[in-house]
């Protein structure tokens, strides 16, 4: 039997679950599970903020694992650059799963994030089916899946502390085109906006400034190279707009990310960029409300270019892993573990990711 835990619906108690050990198909692979983190998804699952989840599921949708067996009866599985996949790989995996390859968003729109039939490990596969989230002693990943191995030099601890955040953000800040020497703005100083923080310097940003809280996280933005922190539980809006134009001549940035969840975030973010600035809108995954802004003057009027992103795919998966690698001396990723929890734990993993207590949060079964 496997142990994993059971979100059976939203506001309730998690649960410890003993299931069967799935029976592979071709194609097919069974991993251990070495880590699975705690997202701001995984909260809003637990608040009821997602639609068309199949309650009961097990949550936890990026995760790290050991190869332990695997269906090579139509050839052995592959991982995404086509290498065969070996017993005792450590690997990741792009939690999306069914994108079908063949309607408009996948051939015409060149948009696999809005596929009608994606499915998503940890968030729209049901524990009734199967072993299809992370935080589990298994994790069953159906043929299909994206593999992704992790090089020798990254370990599974530091892949994770980047977790969901880095894909999402790495996809974020490709569609900022930021150049050198860009001013750049981060809403949100959780994972994600930690990550297009590190990102935006990687892309050769001249000044990058996060602006939220609490204040535990802004520690963490100028330990991983922030080089501003704006407190939002100490500013108004008009304070922080201030702030910003104060940093820039008076502009504002060239480019502002937004990574909050926060609706009203959205028109502040457009008043902290520049006049023709780009603002790239990814913190918005689940339905906060509305948010009002002057079409005039904070859109039209300043030129402003502002683009939507939602998830990532296996090419932002992937990169997210080269780039964590090459770059670990630099960056200590496993600073930004807060904290660690067993299985039993999860409840309470999800109340200190819900509270912000923590920076980053794993389930380590």
């Amino acid at each position: 039997m496997v142990t994993v835990v059971v979100m059976p619906e939203p506001g309730a108690p998690l649960e410890l679950r003993d299931i069967d050990p799935p029976a592979l198909e071709p194609g097919g692979v069974l991993m251990r599970t070495l880590g699975s983190e705690v997202c701001g998804t995984d909260a809003h699952l637990w608040q009821g903020q997602l639609a068309g989840v199949p309650y009961p599921i097990i949550p936890g949708h990026v995760s790290v694992g050991r190869v332990t067996a695997l269906d090579a009866r139509a050839g052995t599985p592959r991982d995404v650059s086509g290498a065969p996949l070996a017993i005792g790989q450590v690997v990741t995996f792009l939690d999306v799963y069914g994108t079908c390859g063949r309607c408009w968003y996948c051939t015409v729109g060149h948009a696999t994030t809005r596929c009608p039939e994606r499915k998503v490990y940890g968030v729209t596969l049901s524990a009734d089916d199967g072993l299809y989230g992370g935080w589990a002693e298994q994790i069953h990943l159906k043929p299909g899946v994206h593999v992704v191995p992790l090089p020798e030099e990254l370990g599974w601890r530091e892949f994770l502390a980047g977790g969901c955040g880095m894909p999402t953000a790495l996809h974020a800040v490709t569609l900022a085109d930021i150049a050198f020497g860009d001013t750049v703005v981060v809403q949100g100083a959780g994972p994600v906006g930690l990550c297009a923080a590190v990102l935006a310097q990687l892309r050769g940003a001249g000044r990058v400034v996060v602006v939220g809280g609490p204040e535990v996280r802004l520690r963490a933005a100028s330990r991983f190279g922030a080089d501003a922190v704006i407190d939002i539980t100490r500013t108004t809006a008009d304070e922080r707009r201030e702030q910003v134009l104060e940093l820039t001549g008076g502009r504002g940035a060239d480019v502002t990310i937004e990574a909050t969840g926060v609706a009203d975030a959205v028109p502040e973010g457009m008043r902290l960029t520049r006049d023709a600035g780009r603002y790239v809108v990814v913190g918005q995954y689940t339905d906060t409300g509305a948010a009002s802004f002057n079409p005039h003057l904070d859109l039209n009027q300043k030129h402003l270019d502002v683009r939507g992103c939602w998830g990532s795919d296996a090419g932002h998966l992937y990169r997210a892993v080269q780039v964590m690698a090459r770059y670990r001396d630099r960056f200590r990723w496993t600073e930004l573990i807060s904290r660690e929890y067993s299985l039993a734990e999860a409840e309470n993993a999800l109340e200190d990711v819900t509270r912000q207590r923590v920076v980053k949060a794993l389930v380590v079964p």
